[in-house]
């Protein structure tokens, strides 16, 4: 079973290592055109693990503080980090990436819709995830897709938090063309509904611990 603990932990100690290295690379201690340490070498450094270096430094490559150079390390270049907001650097996203954003906020916003749902949200959440279960089985891949898209932010409504629906709105504008693009059909959709329905159920009965574990399979997550 999944510890989100230890996600939440590992998240934040990665944005404090990040944070730690941004003010090293900013006073100068690695300057522009050098590499950094290895991998071993911060993990001494900072008394973490692997994956949490990995993590702070893709947060700092993505901010286009440093590049990474498969095979040679990773190289400073720039003291200062770009300007550039967290909702256009979300609008940029694309792929992959923006996938992965996409799975953190929806095991965040599944616990909190089991919380705080009504019974309004649940009304909403069963449209949607009708509709979505009636165009996989008619293999209409777009409406499925905006079905399934509304489902998710239908529990995000659900959540009773702004920050969080206003992120996962953010995220959905590219999602729908990302989800275009891989899914040529429903097939997908149609194997994933009983996950869909299993969530909404945690979500009704009002079980944070089980919604978080639903989230966690429907998005890839190992539970």
């Amino acid at each position: 079973m999944m510890n989100k603990e230890n996600i939440i932990k590992r998240m934040s100690l990665a944005d404090d290592v990040a944070s730690r290295l941004q003010q090293k690379i900013s006073k100068g201690e690695f300057a522009v055109g050098t590499k950094l340490p290895t991998e071993p070498e911060l993990m001494a450094v900072f008394g973490v693990g692997r994956s949490t270096i990995r993590e702070a430094v893709r947060n700092l490559s993505n901010t286009g503080l440093v590049r990474v150079q498969q095979g040679l390390g990773t190289f400073v270049e720039k003291q200062q980090a770009d300007s550039e907001s967290m909702s256009e650097r979300f609008l940029r996203a694309k792929g992959r990436e923006l996938n992965e954003i996409r799975q953190l906020f929806e095991l965040k916003v599944a616990e909190k819709a089991a919380l705080h749902r009504t019974d309004k949200d649940i009304v909403e959440m069963k449209k949607y995830l009708a509709e979505r279960r009636e165009m996989a089985a008619a293999n209409i891949p777009a409406a499925c897709i905006e079905a399934d898209i509304n489902f998710h932010l239908s529990i995000a409504r659900a959540s009773q938090s702004e920050i969080l629906l206003d992120l996962y709105k953010t995220v959905a504008r590219n999602l729908k063309e990302y989800f275009s693009e891989l899914f040529i059909d429903t097939e997908s959709f149609v194997q994933t509904q009983i996950l869909h329905e299993e969530l909404l159920q945690s979500i009704t009965d009002q079980n944070p611990q089980k919604a978080w574990e639903c989230a966690a399979k429907i998005t890839g997550q190992p539970v």
